[in-house]
């Protein structure tokens, strides 16, 4: 049985806008160079705390630095195996001069698993993580780890 002609309309008009509205890009790690991890601290300037995980935009200051104590920091055991004090190790600040970048955390399940609260803005935190190969395109850190207030936080995998 056809449509009646204004569900038929409603209908089209529906999927129309859906396609005309823009569609926001999802990283899968495949383009993020894992061999590289970079560290960065700074202020949380703007904070989306929503699925499909939480991001914010951290300001760097002027001058970023690599803690001193960052090798030997304890990191929190995950679900998946992460070789967290390797990537310790091989921390890097980027050699690009961006002052701000996109932070991509966990989806909400696994930061609450986790017990991160929600960021506010003004936090001053750490991540490590990791970027486009070749640090090419956006300033776009996925993260590993968060360090805040005094805590760390594993985002590959659910606490161990």
């Amino acid at each position: 049985m056809p449509l009646p002609r204004r569900a038929f309309v409603a209908s089209s008009l529906g999927l129309g806008l859906g396609f005309a509205l823009p569609a926001r890009a999802h990283h899968g790690w495949s383009s993020f160079d894992q061999e590289r991890p970079l560290y960065l601290e700074g202020r949380a300037t703007r904070v989306m705390w929503r699925n499909p995980h939480g991001e914010l935009e951290l300001e760097l200051p002027e001058k970023p630095a690599l803690p001193a104590d960052l090798k030997q920091r304890a990191l929190p055991k995950q679900s998946a195996s992460v070789d967290g004090p390797a990537l310790l190790a091989k921390a890097q600040l980027p050699t690009r001069r961006d002052r701000k970048w996109l932070v991509e955390l966990a989806p909400l399940t696994r930061l609450s698993a986790w017990g991160v609260e929600e960021i506010k803005t003004g936090t001053q935190l750490g991540v490590l993580g990791f970027t486009f190969t070749g640090e090419k395109g956006d300033a776009v850190l996925r993260a590993e780890y968060l360090f805040v207030d005094g805590k760390v936080y594993g985002l590959r995998s659910s606490p161990a």
